[in-house]
């Protein structure tokens, strides 16, 4: 019997068995043809491929995990502890980085210069320093944004449903600074089926052999300081 703890958790279908061809990771958003944004030409010109690799995948193996569906998705809006004033934001985060994280834009796909990192280490939100994501969940989704399968902890984002554009998607967020991160979608590899499609810009990265630093904004730290992606 499922546990109302594992019903309710965005990790919980890492524990689930599955048995995924070597090319399972090379079509995501087949099913619904998403991407982060709502506008974007580039998924236009990358859906020939989707559609070219669904039709190899499906040949070389199927999937036997249990896909989840968009309402499985556990919405959990964070109550942020790190909390400052619209201005304060602004001295603190490049405008890039406030379009993204205070007013939940999208940078264009391809141009994140966080999309094609490999080397191992820690995604952090960019606002506020607090680890997100984790290279070991990261993979290529070819929607030109950075996608990984699942975040670094539980604690570490929150959701919430956003309709917007005239969709229905689940927003992720930072837990510590409601710093929006980017979009949820059912469509992700195994073993949890899921895709956090994650604007580069709202994210800094800390390599494996540097200690990540967790420090949140405050009045007394200079706007040069505020942590910054690479």
């Amino acid at each position: 019997m499922t546990s109302r703890t594992d019903r309710t958790s965005p990790l919980r279908f890492l524990k689930r068995p599955m048995l995924v061809g070597a090319l399972s990771l090379m079509a995501p958003g087949l099913l619904s043809g998403s991407s982060c944004s709502a506008n974007s030409s580039t998924e236009t010109q990358l859906r020939p491929r989707y559609v070219v690799g669904q039709a190899q995948s499906a040949q070389v193996a199927e999937e036997s995990f249990e896909r989840p569906t968009l309402e499985e998705i556990p919405i959990r809006e964070a109550e942020p502890e790190v909390q400052l004033s619209e201005e304060e934001w602004r001295e603190r985060l490049t405008p890039a980085q406030y379009r993204v994280l205070r007013e939940e834009g999208t940078e264009r796909a391809g141009s994140g210069e966080l999309l094609h990192v490999k080397e191992e280490g820690t995604f952090v939100c960019a606002g506020c320093g607090q680890a997100v994501f984790s290279s070991e969940h990261k993979y290529d989704s070819r929607t030109g944004w950075p996608s990984f399968y699942a975040p670094i902890s539980e604690e570490a984002v929150g959701t919430k449903m956003d309709t917007s554009h005239g969709m229905r998607r689940v927003e992720v967020h930072c837990s510590r600074c409601g710093g929006h991160l980017g979009h949820i979608f059912p469509d992700g590899p195994a073993p949890t089926g899921l895709r956090y499609c994650i604007n580069s810009v709202s994210m800094g990265f800390t390599p494996a052999d540097e200690a990540p630093v967790e420090t949140p904004p405050s009045d007394d730290m200079p706007a040069e300081d505020a942590p910054a992606t690479r």
